[in-house]
């Protein structure tokens, strides 16, 4: 048995918050003490630069290095910031149970998306919110950001955005609910695949952490990020790519609702499904190839063909630094 068990975790405010919360969990669960250690990322290290010039995994990667060179025990992360294939020899010992998976709007002067003058200058980096909105705001200016969640706060209240969009369930977490103008509907921004979950990866031969994890892990929020995770797959799509995912277990029925949209928000691939949540993961796989049959597979072309134009130019600017 380990004397002391270690999580690694990001160093940015919301992920320590995250670490903390799985410690304080298993902290109920074992005697054991547990430390929380912090690993610089790629996406860390970048913060300059668009995450879509950037490779798959850029804020976890190192970490799920030092969880399988054994210098940490598990490793917390936002589910949405772990790419689909997995490291061989690790696994997710636990999914905990999903917060707000919606996102929202904060204003300098307190618009919604509807009251937003045009030609106001929204904060967001990704493809996936910049779409959706574009397609309900085209005379909107999506300007990228990137930071923390308090520097993005901050960069607004100064005035170099009118507006920025965020995940809720970090603003939640962070204590700063009351800073939210607007909560978008899933009808009008679906969220990111496995937006809101809380992930602790671990060696898949560490049966002792994995015992442990067994009682925090969630199966409701399980089987819906799978099947997320699944159709995202299936499209052979990254964590930025312009689609919404949501899958919710009600009752003992799964639904997973999906939306491809083309980058100028004029094209939207909309559509849902429901099944058994034994079966979720072939759920996500099957709406994924009616999604292909609609046309899904030509815009992700084209936002595949886009981004490699956007790394080439920025490859050699990351690579100086």
């Amino acid at each position: 048995m380990k004397e002391k068990l270690i999580i690694g975790s990001r160093g940015s405010q919301l992920a320590l918050w995250q670490a903390h919360f799985v410690r304080q969990r298993l902290t109920a669960l074992t005697e054991r003490p547990i430390e929380i250690v912090t690993i610089k990322t790629t996406g860390d290290r970048f913060l300059d630069a668009a995450v879509t010039t950037l490779d798959k995994g850029v804020f976890v990667k190192e970490i799920e290095r030092a969880l399988l060179e054994g210098r940490i025990d598990m490793a917390v992360h936002s589910m949405k910031d772990v790419p689909t294939d997995i490291p061989e020899g690790l696994t997710m010992g636990a999914i905990c149970a999903r917060h707000d998976v919606r996102d929202c709007l904060l204003s300098r002067d307190g618009q919604t998306l509807e009251s937003l003058p045009s030609g106001s200058r929204v904060g967001t980096s990704s493809w996936r919110r910049k779409a959706q909105l574009r397609h309900r705001r085209p005379d909107l200016e999506f300007v990228d950001i990137r930071g923390n969640v308090d520097t993005r706060w901050r960069k607004l209240c100064e005035g170099s955005y009118d507006a920025i969009v965020l995940a809720k369930a970090g603003l939640d977490r962070l204590g700063w609910t009351d800073r939210i103008t607007q909560v978008l509907s899933t009808e009008t921004v679906l969220p990111a695949v496995g937006q809101g979950a809380l992930g602790v990866e671990v060696r898949t031969d560490d049966r002792e952490v994995l015992a442990l994890l067994s009682s925090i892990d969630h199966p409701p929020t399980r089987v819906a990020v799978m099947a997320e995770r699944a159709l995202l797959r299936a499209l052979h799509g990254g964590c930025q790519v312009p689609m919404g995912a949501w899958g919710h277990v009600e009752g003992d029925v799964l639904w997973l609702e999906v939306c491809i949209i083309s980058l100028d928000g004029e094209r939207i691939i909309r559509d849902r499904l429901s099944g058994s949540p034994s079966e979720g993961e072939r759920l996500g796989a099957h709406l994924a190839r009616k999604l292909t049959a609609q046309g899904a597979d030509r815009i992700l072309e084209e936002v595949n063909a886009y981004r490699q134009t956007q790394r080439h130019a920025k490859q050699g600017d990351i690579h100086s630094e």
